[in-house]
């Protein structure tokens, strides 16, 4: 780069501000690569911030300055790297700073792999995720749901579906969980669980999957009518390549997933979400997102100063346990007696009619005289406890 003056760098790093280039034409023109570009433009938008932009120099890279690595962090890579499949070093690096909070770069990882021996061989190259065709601008407007199955506790063992859910304007991870299958229940649980921890989106960019689109026109399904109760619309991707952002974290889950259970000696769905949720925070609040340039959660928190937000909070009605149910309406016996699974039980003062049951994600029941949107406020007849499903977790 020593052959491009200081003002030639200010005049391209001030035309990828006005995103009149970008990244990979910056780092062609310069010679160097796109993380060193990275870094320069960085330090050219905190000149920027103080108005002394005409001011900004490119300082020296000053290369690899061999860092020691902690014994704790060794440990801990030797293990992640020596796991089947072996971790992305991208990931290693990542772990270091969640659970010892020492902060290095890929390269630097990679470089300590090398040099220990520990190095493992690239993995064979997937076909290109789909490339960003537009982005919305405030947070909350769209988030991009689609479940990807796949071997994640080994190539020998069973295909699980992950549910995956993205805001589209920030990158925040809004949810990530590991069901037996895609089926309703999943949804359900997996849908109320990112509602409750963000907020309510104003719409959901899906496939036309059955659980989301119906072959009826001007028909809903049943999770599309529980979103509509809360005013969250569908909008439907016309291919899977338009869901270029959902897909990359796809990728994003698969890379890094395997290796980690595998080191971590995990093999089942239950402990594997609990160590999801700490990962998934992790990325949200620390991991540099290259798209954005940032971290997803500085975007996120950038929008909400820049009134670019419309999710709106989180409020529990009494209907929401039993709109986020899988219901149904079970006759009652002559005998006032009703089906709950395996067994029957006693509704006082219900003989030979209808009652909604409603079978929630943790295994209980609850058995109601009227349905959602029925007026008023749930008349609860009975609650079972039941026993909890393998997935419930």
């Amino acid at each position: 780069m020593g052959r491009h003056g200081a003002g030639h760098i200010r005049y391209l790093m001030g035309k990828l501000r006005v995103s009149e280039l970008n990244t990979r034409h910056v780092a062609e023109e310069l010679g160097v690569t796109k993380q060193r570009i990275r870094q320069l433009y960085r330090e050219y938008l905190e000149f920027c911030a103080h108005g002394k932009e005409s001011e900004w120099e490119p300082g020296k890279s000053g290369g690899y300055r061999g860092r020691v690595i902690p014994e704790t962090v060794a440990g801990l890579w030797r293990k992640m790297l020596g796991a089947k499949p072996p971790a992305p070093y991208a990931f290693i690096a990542s772990e270091a700073l969640r659970l010892y909070q020492f902060r290095v770069d890929r390269a630097t990882a990679r470089r300590w792999a090398f040099k220990t021996g520990y190095a493992h061989a690239d993995p064979p190259k997937k076909p290109a995720a789909a490339v960003r065709r537009w982005q919305c601008s405030e947070v909350g407007a769209l988030w991009q749901l689609d479940a990807t199955p796949h071997r994640w506790f080994g190539a020998e063992t069973d295909l699980y579906p992950l549910l995956d859910m993205v805001d589209d304007c920030s990158r925040v991870i809004v949810g990530a969980r590991l069901y037996p299958q895609e089926c309703l229940m999943a949804y359900v649980d997996f849908l109320s669980r990112s509602f409750e921890e963000y907020g309510l989106p104003l719409a959901l960019y899906v496939d036309f999957h059955s659980f989301f689109f119906s072959k009826i026109p001007e028909t809903l399904t049943y999770l599309g009518e529980a979103l509509r109760r809360y005013d969250i619309s569908l909008k439907y991707a016309p291919t899977p390549q338009a869901k270029g952002k959902i897909e990359r974290q796809h990728q994003f889950w698969q890379n890094r997933l395997p290796s980690y259970f595998s080191a971590e000696g995990i093999d089942q769905i239950a402990p594997a979400n609990r160590h999801l949720d700490p990962l998934r925070h992790h990325h949200n609040i620390q991991e540099f997102h290259r798209e954005l340039n940032m971290i997803p959660y500085e975007a996120w928190s950038r929008a909400k100063r820049e009134k670019r937000y419309v999710l709106r909070p989180f409020q529990a009605d009494p209907w929401w346990k039993y709109v986020w149910s899988v219901r149904q309406r079970v006759r009652v016996g002559i005998d006032g007696s009703v089906s709950a699974g395996s067994v029957r039980l006693k509704i006082a003062g219900h003989y030979n009619s209808w009652v909604l049951r409603c079978d929630h994600p943790d295994g209980s029941m609850t058995f109601l005289a009227n349905e959602p949107g029925s007026g008023g406020k749930p008349i609860i007849l009975l609650k079972y406890q039941g026993s909890k499903p393998l997935w419930a977790i």
